[in-house]
Order: C-alpha cells, then sequence, then structure tokens
C-alpha cells in the first residue's frame, strides 16, 4: 500500500493513524485493538467490521 495513502487514513473510531501490516493485509489501530481488513486493496474502515487485535502478533510495516 502506499505511504501516501496510508497516512491519509485514520481509525473511524478514535480518528488515530492506522499501522499497516504488511503479511496480514490489514490495518490496525493500536489506541482501540481493532483490526480493519484490507480486501482486493481496499481498506475496509466500518468499525462494524473490525474484529480485535491480538497483540501477541507481530506487525509487519
Amino acid at each position: 500500500m502506499k505511504e501516501i495513502l496510508l497516512s491519509a487514513l485514520a481509525c473511524p473510531k478514535c480518528h488515530e493513524q492506522l499501522q499497516y501490516d504488511a503479511n496480514n493485509q490489514q490495518l490496525i489501530c493500536q489506541v482501540d485493538n481493532l483490526v480493519y481488513a484490507i480486501k482486493d486493496n481496499i481498506p475496509v474502515l466500518l468499525e462494524s467490521e473490525a474484529t480485535q487485535f491480538n497483540q501477541s502478533q507481530p506487525v509487519q510495516e
């Protein structure tokens, strides 16, 4: 995912910047411990579609 797009994306719940996990194709909000999926190169930034972040998983940037 392009850096310019990543810098513009924010968590829809708290509006903090999201961290990109390239290996799992997902965006992570460290503040709310939520994971947003990326499907067909499109971030799904719906709070209702987010899952809880397992902090034991390493994040690859």
